[in-house]
């Protein structure tokens, strides 16, 4: 399911719902429905940007490597397989980072599920 976040400040962001609830958990906020008021609005965006920092500095773990290696490593047999694109927490967030951040600039709030 994809969750479309809107303001009068940027473009709409699409983005799964799994990617988003890691986001809006950070921010105390229901993946459903919800708003980020301008108020709001600073505090969200130093949450979102200290974890974004945060997810630079700890790169995917041993075990999600040795997970990846198990399935697309060079002992598989299946080397149909397309190799293995990674997309950081960082990337999946900066659209909604950015649009935050011109809500932000703005005084606008940032809706979804409505």
């Amino acid at each position: 399911m994809l969750v479309t976040f809107k303001s009068k400040a940027a473009a709409e962001v699409l983005m799964y719902e799994d990617h988003a609830k890691r986001i809006l958990d950070l921010l105390h906020k229901d993946v459903k429905q919800g708003i980020i008021t301008a108020g709001e609005m600073p505090r969200a965006v130093t949450t979102l940007e200290e974890e974004i920092a945060e997810s630079r500095r700890h790169p995917a773990s041993e075990e999600v490597e040795r997970d990846v290696l198990a399935h697309h490593g060079e002992d598989v047999e299946d080397n149909e397989h397309e190799p293995v694109e990674f997309v950081s927490f960082a990337t999946r967030a900066y659209p909604l980072l950015e649009m935050l951040r011109a809500a932000r600039r703005e005084n606008n709030d940032v809706m979804w599920g409505v």
